[in-house]
């Protein structure tokens, strides 16, 4: 019997009980294995995937995020973490598996993405324009010890009543609800801090969460530039190991600041959509995402 063409092998979900074959997938193609990440991503979204034909865990998966509803259909949806083993690559799996995400399971609907620049070219393929770009950077911090306080911003640790507050402000500025997502942070990250003005208002979060050996700094969500330097130095000063954060590339004073401080620059991504214009919500408060597979 003639086995399948691998581009015809049956897409499944994914759950919590597949994040050990995605953290081996992850591995297999040079990856850091994320598991603390992965997880995060099946709980909170979907992930999709395609089984090895050699019965070697996953040939391929990715994971989608869905933002805010209207009448059963996501306002917003973010594709992540797309992914084909070493030995199945360049055989028309992971167009596969995006062809059937755009065209048939989130047909409709718009989509955003990190692309790093092997993927950029299938994006495009696939109806996705370049909308934006990210700045990875990583290093250890190095603090400001002459740096003046940051005018009236308070900068402390979120507490319980903090969630409600947290999840406006995000809605406002993201430009989609994303409860599901955001009412994990407490649980998933090491820290979660909250920045106030003088009166008690909230005017940015921002989390800190393991992975690997790394720190990663996101979301990041601040009314100006000196508010989040306040948030990244405090959640600095909570760790040893080096940080990372993608920042849009339009904040250059915080990008500026940041390899001031001891970071250094990784990577570009472009951010990409596609049935829609850019990221809703408003950029000048959006500061870093809280990873580029999720948004």
């Amino acid at each position: 019997m003639t086995p399948p063409h691998l581009t015809d092998l049956p897409i499944r979900a994914l759950t919590v009980d597949d994040l050990r074959r995605c953290a081996n997938l992850s591995e297999d193609r040079g990856w850091p294995r994320e598991d603390h990440k992965w997880g995060l991503l099946l709980a909170a979204g979907k992930g999709y995937g395609v089984d090895a034909p050699d019965g070697r865990g996953l040939a391929a998966a990715c994971v989608v995020t869905s933002y805010g509803h209207t009448y059963d259909k996501p306002e917003l949806a973010a594709i992540g973490m797309v992914l084909v083993a070493d030995r199945y690559a360049r055989q028309g799996l992971g167009r596969r598996l995006m062809t059937h995400l755009c065209d048939d399971v989130l047909k409709g609907v718009p989509l955003a993405l990190h692309a790093t620049p092997y993927g950029r070219p299938l994006y495009e393929e696939l109806g996705f324009t370049t909308t934006g770009r990210a700045e990875m950077l990583r290093g250890t911090f190095r603090p400001d010890p002459a740096a003046p306080r940051p005018g009236n911003t308070t900068v402390r640790p979120a507490a319980a009543e903090d969630i409600a507050r947290i999840l406006r402000l995000d809605a406002e500025v993201f430009g989609a609800d994303r409860t599901h997502l955001i009412t994990r942070l407490p649980a998933f990250a090491d820290r979660l801090m909250v920045a106030e003005d003088g009166a008690g208002n909230l005017t940015g979060y921002a989390a800190i969460w393991p992975n690997m050996e790394t720190h990663v700094i996101g979301p990041l969500i601040a009314r100006d530039t000196a508010c989040a330097q306040a948030l990244v130095t405090a959640l600095a000063a909570t760790t040893h190991r080096p940080l990372r954060t993608d920042v849009d590339v339009r904040h250059e004073d915080l990008i500026g600041w940041l390899k001031q401080r001891g970071l250094a620059s990784v990577a570009h991504n472009a951010v990409m959509t596609r049935d829609i214009p850019g990221l809703p919500g408003d950029w000048t408060r959006r500061w870093a995402p809280l990873t580029v597979a999720a948004g």
